[in-house]
């Protein structure tokens, strides 16, 4: 082999280890990735049926039922509604009426849990969770009415 043709082969052997690496990065990028879905696009069948994601709203008055570290919810933003089953123990901030975001996945018509987090304090919500109840108490004023007076901020 010439040097030149050695030089190649070099090259070539860098490229394709670089394009392997960038590719095992990408596909663990993507793996790892949840995205956050209110219940009218949950509703409108937009989040992924066998992967996971983040649900976000607020929690319906008057729905939460706990049987020891079992725990079902509604999670509204004020168009539609999901029910929400939890095995754990719920985060202290945890009230109906207030803002929560569930990770896990969609079973038919229940979204089952993996992880509650609820927001921190009385003016924090997650952006996506505060623009998906902005839109939705535009779509129907009446719904945003009956929910919480407390106003959404980011």
């Amino acid at each position: 082999m010439k040097p030149r043709q050695k030089r190649l082969a070099i090259a070539a052997g860098i490229v394709c280890a670089v394009g392997v690496a960038a590719a095992l990065v990408l596909n663990a990028f993507q793996s790892n990735m949840v995205f956050f879905y209110s219940p009218s696009q949950v509703a409108a069948h937009e989040a992924p049926s066998a992967r996971t994601f983040r649900l976000g709203g607020l929690v319906e008055k008057g729905t939460l039922k706990r049987d020891g570290t079992k725990a079902s919810f509604v999670v509204t933003d004020t168009a539609k509604s999901i029910t929400v089953k939890y095995e754990g123990i719920l985060p202290d901030l945890f009230k109906e009426g207030k803002g929560v975001v569930a990770q896990g996945q969609l079973q038919g018509d229940v979204f089952v849990a993996r992880e509650v987090l609820a927001k921190h304090d009385e003016n924090y919500m997650p952006p996506e969770a505060a623009d998906a109840l902005k839109r939705a108490q535009q779509g129907n004023p009446k719904l945003a009415e009956s929910m919480s007076t407390e106003p959404i901020r980011k």
